[in-house]
């Protein structure tokens, strides 16, 4: 009796926050929120066959999926994958939509004349690279294209490269590696496998931040850190503050794995998924708000506002 009970006492020290039963949020994994023309659309994991989309005016409540295709932005057989549809990131350029995502553990990136899709390549194929490659990012700054990537290679570690102009590839001579697992909060189940992805970059005055999330996305450790750099290539230092979203920032399981969003009030959000709590397992979207700190002579800190979280509601 007594082993049973300290069995049931670890279980609970490991599962520090259960999960409320949400009935009406909206489950996808590694959101993705887009900004254009006064709507919010939402992406993310969640279909074995491509990403649906919902739509927002609020960032609070959801309709759809709302997706050309059946609900879906992107559809299997339109673009690059046949399994595997992971962590989109959707970005408007030159009058172009544009989904980087993963499928089939290869990136790819599809584009579409509205963000309701369909997403389409015109030639189907992946990113190219010698190795597994997953939780794209594009990045534009100074007119350079950067696909912030994750390399499945002795660990999942975050690395950029120089993109082609029209997207179509890298420039394999210019991949770098930007961070690895190297903190204790990094990999709180002391994993050879250690895990650093789902990177989004931003550039804040005069530095550039790179938020990622630490541990496999399956521990209730899962959460959210960031590092800051002079340019886009680095070199990165981690805050000494992360990690800035995690269970005990949001009281949820598994906080991590999002993109930031600003809202037409200029705050700024980071959407990302926590564990659900249906019978097996389920990850369900939610937001946090972020705001940048004076650091004095350092670049500006970043925190989670405390009691920020709430879920995506689907709308009625």
């Amino acid at each position: 009796m007594k082993y049973f009970l300290y069995i049931a006492c670890l279980l609970s020290a490991f599962n520090v926050f259960s999960q409320e039963r949400v009935t009406s949020g909206v489950e996808l994994a590694d959101p993705t929120i887009l900004q254009h023309k006064g709507a919010y659309y939402l992406y993310g994991t969640g279909k074995s066959n491509g990403f649906l989309v919902f739509t927002s005016s609020d960032l609070k409540s959801w309709r759809g999926p709302a997706g050309i295709k059946d609900g879906y932005a992107l559809f299997k057989n339109d673009a690059f994958g046949s399994r595997g549809f992971w962590a989109p990131h959707v970005f408007f350029h030159s009058n172009r939509f544009y989904m980087a995502y993963t499928a089939d553990e290869n990136i790819a990136i599809a584009e579409s004349k509205s963000p309701l899709g369909p997403f389409k390549q015109q030639l189907i194929k992946p990113i190219s690279g010698k190795v597994k490659q997953i939780d794209p990012f594009v990045f534009i700054d100074g007119g350079k294209k950067y696909l912030y990537h994750v390399r499945v290679q002795e660990g999942n570690r975050i690395f950029v490269a120089e993109m082609k102009d029209d997207f179509s590839d890298i420039k394999p001579e210019t991949l770098k590696e930007c961070i690895r697992a190297t903190e204790p909060w990094e990999n709180t189940a002391n994993s050879s496998w250690a895990v650093t992805e789902g990177p989004t970059v931003i550039k804040h005055k005069r530095n550039y931040y790179l938020f990622y999330s630490a541990n496999d996305f399956r521990n209730v450790d899962y959460a959210v850190g960031y590092a800051v750099a002079p340019s886009p290539y680095g070199p990165w230092k981690k805050s000494g503050g992360n990690p800035i979203i995690s269970k005990y920032h949001t009281g949820k399981n598994g906080s991590g794995h999002g993109d930031l969003i600003k809202n037409s009030r200029g705050d700024w959000y980071y959407v990302l998924h926590v564990h659900g709590s249906k019978a097996g397992f389920s990850r369900v979207s939610g937001l946090v708000k972020i705001k940048f700190v004076d650091n004095g002579s350092e670049p500006d800190k970043v925190i989670m506002e405390p009691g920020s979280f709430f879920y995506l509601e689907k709308a009625n």
